[in-house]
């Protein structure tokens, strides 16, 4: 069943306010590129811990404290290497990332807004 014209214009403007609503969320994490750097550095810290964690499995059987202390600075290495790879880039500038030079939306026209839909939600049950 087809949308009368009001319904429409009531659908279009409850589109273009979500739109607003989800172009202020994507531009609040914007600059959150992740470095190349980063990723590299993190991969090589990864596998540098997984060799320490083999390493330590391997002198377990023998040398217990040192086995033990491999294994636990291999994981922290393993961990550190993820945390430095999924760092975002540094600084406003972030490679592959648009700017924008939006303002942020004025509080007024979203209580305007509510106000209207509110007024024709009565209007729709008081059979107006």
């Amino acid at each position: 069943m087809p949308l009368s014209e009001q319904e429409q214009r009531l659908l279009d403007e409850m589109e273009r306010h979500l739109m607003q609503n989800d172009a202020d969320v994507v531009s609040a994490t914007a600059g959150r590129a992740l470095s190349y750097r980063n990723v590299v550095y993190g991969a090589i810290l990864v596998l540098v811990g997984l060799a320490a964690v083999v390493a330590g499995i391997a002198v377990w059987t023998s040398i217990l404290p040192l086995g033990i202390g491999l294994g636990v600075a291999g994981f922290a290495a393993m961990v550190g290497g993820v945390v430095l790879a999924t760092t975002p880039a540094k600084g406003d500038d972030a490679p592959g990332q648009p700017r924008t030079g939006r303002a942020p939306s004025k509080p007024a026209q979203g209580a305007s807004f509510m106000d209207r839909m509110s007024d024709r939600w009565d209007r729709r049950q008081n059979g107006g």
